[in-house]
């Protein structure tokens, strides 16, 4: 069906449930919507996500602890959840209930999650964890879940739309109803901007972290922000400032922790006239071990005998003195003149290495005795650790932040809205290492459910104000435009203009300043850009989504600094230098921050604390859940 949009003809869909993004999250409310309620899967490009195209070491995944010798139950693991700080008491507690039916619906589509002989499937330790809750199956893990989901998907009959690049939320009376996409698919002479409209009763937004606002980061160039357009469509914000920052690689990115740093590699610096530094040389090399399971920079491993965060510093002002930093795996760091010893590496190294059967006389030799997989991944990339310097710098990870979401991850300003995976904001402050993976499964299973319980259909009508957006929008299109190279790279330099002041390191003056400019840029964007052609258009269409979502964060940082909060998380609040000693923030620890944007009359934001909601008391007497199962009470 085909819909006038002022002088537009465009396709329109509708669906109960239309779902945007294609990673974990996206796939698994897919796979649970099917059959139930008619459903639509809408992507950018089905191999573009975070969760196909990014691990670590070992890539990890939280859930409750499975293991014989470990007991466990989701009270426990809800309070270690909000033990970092400004999270909601009633999310840890469905993150942590819902966990094991996600872990083990992934091992049924054939995740290859390890288990011994017995059917045990065991764990391990991971960072902020008091059991050994975490697993993993190596370092593509999320990407197994996506392939494992996708084909359940193809097997099953979804739909999917792909190539579309979402634009606009449209909303009808503060509910979500459908959304509004431009797509090279859809190009005719009558929708020169290849516009599409999907109609939908409940709106699943999975599209991912807000990747493209940083310039130093170690999301997948392919991956692109999408915080904006449900912002401006009236969508609240919760924790925007609370984001994981670490050492990654730069031509191939991928966190460099676990069995990366575990093995001792040489920290190298190299000035423009190639000489070089080994600037670590007075650290001692359990610092570097400990980046392994330290992995995120923490300003309170800075003050708490914990030092390890020290290393991200070092490196990071390596870059500023003009310096390009490396990974060296093919020569062991000069402390370790006397090779691996319990005095030269301390004993909990040795001991970690010792067991692993990692003892080897170069750091490439004792990565692939530890973790062949790990050394093969960036063989596969092109970089062979045994032969060359590998290039790092302190990037961007992970928004623990995101879209508000209740229980049933609906957002509470905009009905039938919600946003699951890394863009819904559950966590606060910190959280338990692969907690994330978790999340894709358990957000997009409740939220699913709720919408095959109330089966809200969409509208016949196309929402108010759609045809002047969609004008806007094909107006941007002009011979003389921009090309999609010169978009990009303007991207960039505002990308590295939020690294210099906002990102691990956090400076509130120049965060003003950029707020100021990225306000100015919003306001005139319709009005002074444009784009040659479709790819173009596209570019400048997520820059537009980048500058929204860019404004929301910078003015909720604002926002936390100016109600006296201190460096936490992962980031460091300073005047420029680097302080000897750091007071972490413990005044905001109950409280969560929620923020609005609106670009009515010119583009402004608001932010504001709520307490964070308590772990809830419930009544779990069999015969009262069992009759109140399947009431749509329950959705409330």
């Amino acid at each position: 069906m085909n819909c006038n949009l002022g002088k537009y003809s465009v396709p329109v869909r509708s669906a109960e449930a239309v779902i945007v993004g294609s990673g974990a999250a996206a796939l698994n409310a897919a796979l649970c919507c099917h059959g139930k309620v008619s459903t639509i899967v809408v992507t950018e490009g089905m191999n573009m996500g975070t969760s196909r195209n990014t691990g670590s070491d070992k890539q990890t995944y939280y859930k409750l602890s499975t293991g014989l010798s470990t007991p466990d139950c989701a009270a426990d693991m809800a309070q270690d959840y909000i033990r970092g700080g400004s999270m909601h008491g009633d999310l840890a507690l469905t993150e942590a209930a819902g966990s094991l039916a996600g872990f083990f619906r992934l091992i049924a589509l054939g995740v290859p999650f390890p288990h011994d002989r017995y059917g045990e499937y065991t764990g391990y330790r991971t960072d902020h964890d008091a059991r050994m809750r975490a697993t993993s199956c190596g370092p593509l893990t999320s990407k197994y879940m996506t392939e494992a989901l996708e084909s359940a998907c193809r097997s099953a009959g979804v739909t999917f739309c792909d190539g579309y690049r979402a634009v606009r939320v449209l909303t009808d009376h503060g509910s979500a109803a459908g959304i509004l996409c431009i797509s090279a698919n859809e190009i005719t002479p009558d929708n020169p901007a290849g516009l599409a409209v999907f109609l939908a009763g409940a709106v699943i937004w999975a599209t991912g972290g807000p990747s493209a606002v940083y310039y130093g980061s170690v999301y997948p160039e392919s991956q692109n922000c999408s915080l904006g357009a449900p912002l401006e469509a009236g969508a609240t914000a919760a924790n925007l400032t609370e984001s994981q920052y670490g050492i990654a690689s730069v031509k191939f990115r991928w966190n460099l922790s676990g069995s990366y740093q575990q093995v001792l590699p040489r920290y190298v610096s190299v000035d423009p006239d190639g000489t070089e530094h080994e600037f670590l040389r007075d650290f001692h090399p359990h610092l570097i071990f400990s980046k392994g399971y330290e992995w995120p920079f923490d300003p309170d491993k800075i003050t708490s005998g914990s030092t390890s965060s020290l290393v991200d510093l070092a490196v990071y002002g390596e870059i500023q003195q003009g310096r390009r930093v490396y990974l060296d795996f093919m020569h062991d760091p000069s402390q370790l003149d006397s090779g691996i010893t319990p005095e030269s590496v301390g004993q909990t190294a040795y001991d970690y290495l010792n067991s692993c059967g990692s003892l080897g006389d170069t750091p490439v030799k004792r990565l692939r005795q530890m973790n062949e997989r790990a050394y093969r991944l960036y063989l596969d990339h092109g970089i062979d650790l045994e032969r060359e310097y590998l290039e790092i710098q302190v990037s961007a990870q992970h928004l623990n932040g995101g879209l508000e979401c209740g229980i049933w991850y609906e957002n509470p300003a905009l009905r039938n809205f919600y946003p699951v995976g890394e863009c819904a904001g559950v966590f606060g402050v910190k959280r338990p290492g692969g907690s994330a993976l978790n999340s894709t499964q358990v957000s997009s299973s409740r939220a699913s459910e709720r919408i095959c319980a109330l089966k809200v259909q969409p509208g016949d009508n196309i929402p108010s104000g759609t045809a002047e957006f969609a004008g806007q929008i094909a107006s941007l299109l002009r011979n003389d435009g921009e090309s999609s190279e010169t978009i990009l790279h303007q991207r960039q330099e505002n990308g590295k203009r939020h690294d210099a002041c906002a990102a691990f390191l956090r400076k509130p003056e120049a965060i003003a300043a950029l707020r100021t400019r990225t306000g100015e840029e919003i306001d005139s964007f319709f009005s002074v850009r444009s784009a040659s052609d479709h790819r173009a258009l596209t570019e400048l269409l997520i820059s537009y989504d980048v500058l929204l979502t860019r404004y929301a964060m910078l003015s909720a940082m604002l926002h936390y600094i100016g109600d006296g909060g201190k460096s936490r998380g992962s980031y460091l609040i300073t005047n420029g230098e680097i302080p000897e000693s750091v007071e972490t923030d413990t005044a905001h620890r109950d409280r969560v921050l929620i923020t609005s944007l609106s670009t009515d009359g010119g583009v402004s934001a608001e932010s504001g604390f709520i307490p964070a909601r308590p772990i809830p008391s419930t009544d779990n007497w069999f015969e009262t859940v069992y009759n109140a199962y399947g009431s749509t009470s329950l959705y409330d």
